[in-house]
């Protein structure tokens, strides 16, 4: 049984708190949130679930704010970390956002849902559907600035209904905007030996919806007609076929209990009544024949001017079409400890042709980098990195040592956070949306579509 659960924002402070046993002292959550912010082993972040004076504290983060529960019975961490996130995503559906703005506009909407939510502890139904016959309040939408989204067949500038609530297709104003919207969201965990080859390679991808149309009409979703899946669709020869980039061959995928597969095998097509809120209509996983967006090259070498300092090379090369650009991209380097400083030159690569190098100056400029002397990581950083690209971090290493073979095997692993927008590294791809409405003729709801491609862990062993 869960005995508390609250909500924190950035800086500690509770936003929501409800107390279900009574049998964990209210102060639990400055205990929590200071074994959270100075957590000591490993001088890292405290992990997600921990232990303290005999209750257990699990919470993840999301949204710039911190949602916990803690216990003293025998939980299943995995079911309570997995109820968290359901939480995240009611409070998305109902508030459009999930923010600290968005839950301080929206306290007694959230104070409502978990009272449906939780009962004595004892977590209830967490479908966005069946608590909708149980909210009487209206929620305050609050809507990141930051956010883009490309549409799948409109040229409008943009959609604002993926930060509505879920209430909203209830209204009868006229303000209601029938639109629905689909992510195919992959992560990639990738791990490469110190020869630059690929030692293990996977994509976990999920096909979401989000539906605001009226009526709840049907639809109907196509994907690629080469899509394989397992070993029942894939004979022999046809392995070698994806690793050549003809077929996209998936190990495994599972399906949302309301789609309709019928004509899946035939024609790849979906059918399906989308129920209110975010779900995901179909999760999958592949090691097929999935190029790695980034390769990187790493090399330590003596500095002939000094015993006591060190040269280190990184190249990197971005392999997504030139078309695409990676945003947010991180190289962590860790570093010995005893590496006294480090300072880098930074070169950016760019295409081909006359414009090359005002193309390599623009994309140095949109790197830097930085060395925690404390924890001993060197970070290199992009704002953007565009794809058929090629850069190059020239580290020189200032030691407490002499230079010896043995700091080439302490450098690393290198590790690569990434987010890639409108890029499927799966080559999975939706073909068309339609939605089966025949009452109205020029009934035309807005159709979004958006790909994002992210590391889960991209590791490079040096």
């Amino acid at each position: 049984m869960i005995s508390q659960f609250y909500i924190l924002s950035s800086r500690g402070d509770v936003i929501i708190r409800k107390d279900y046993l009574g049998d964990v002292p209210r102060t639990s959550s400055e205990i929590f949130f200071r074994n959270a912010k100075f957590w000591k082993e490993g001088d890292g972040e405290a992990p997600p679930v921990f232990n303290v004076d005999g209750v257990t504290y699990l919470y993840i983060k999301e949204g710039g704010v911190q949602l916990v529960a803690t216990t003293r019975t025998n939980l299943s961490p995995s079911f309570v970390l997995e109820f968290l996130k359901r939480i995240c995503t009611i409070v998305k559906d109902y508030c459009g956002f999930l923010s600290e703005d968005a839950i301080r506009k929206n306290v007694v909407l959230i104070y409502e849902l978990l009272d449906e939510v939780v009962d004595y502890g004892f977590p209830q139904s967490t479908a966005t559907e069946a608590l909708k016959q149980f909210v009487v309040n209206e929620p305050t939408v609050v809507a990141p600035a930051f956010y883009q989204a490309k549409p799948l067949f409109s040229l409008s500038k943009g959609p604002t209904g993926v930060f509505k609530s879920v209430l909203d297709t209830n209204r009868t104003d006229g303000k209601r905007r029938d639109e629905i919207f689909v992510d195919v969201v992959e992560r990639i965990t990738c791990t490469f030996n110190a020869s630059g080859y690929v030692a293990s390679a996977q994509v976990d991808g999920a096909v979401q919806i989000k539906s605001y149309l009226a009526g709840n009409p049907p639809i109907k979703i196509k994907l690629n007609d080469d899509v394989l899946i397992g070993k029942r669709d894939t004979p022999y020869g046809l392995d070698r076929a994806a690793e050549r980039g003809h077929m996209v061959v998936l190990d495994d995928c599972n399906f949302h209990e309301v789609a309709n597969l019928d004509n899946f095998d035939v024609d790849r097509t979906i059918s399906l009544v989308p129920p209110d809120g975010e779900f995901a209509l179909m999760n999958y996983r592949t090691t097929h024949g999935f190029r790695p967006p980034f390769r990187l090259h790493a090399s330590m070498d003596a500095d002939p001017n000094s015993e006591y300092k060190a040269l280190m090379t990184l190249r990197l090369w971005c392999e997504i079409p030139p078309d695409k650009a990676a945003n947010g991209l991180e190289v962590e380097v860790p570093t010995p400890r005893w590496v006294q400083r480090v300072h880098c030159d930074l070169e950016g690569g760019g295409g081909t042709g006359g414009g090359k190098a005002a193309a390599a100056a623009a994309a140095a400029a949109a790197q830097n980098w930085d060395y925690n002397e404390k924890t001993h990581l060197l970070r290199w950083r992009f704002k953007r990195c565009a794809g058929s690209s090629e850069f190059t971090l020239r580290a020189r290493l200032t030691l407490e040592k002499p230079y010896g073979s043995s700091l080439r095997t302490e450098v690393g692993p290198v590790n690569l956070r990434f987010t890639i927008p409108m890029y499927s590294a799966s080559r999975i791809m939706l073909k068309y949306l339609q939605i089966l409405k025949k009452a109205e003729k020029n009934y035309n709801p807005y159709r979004w579509v958006r790909y994002v491609t992210t590391s889960n862990s991209y590791t490079f062993r040096t």
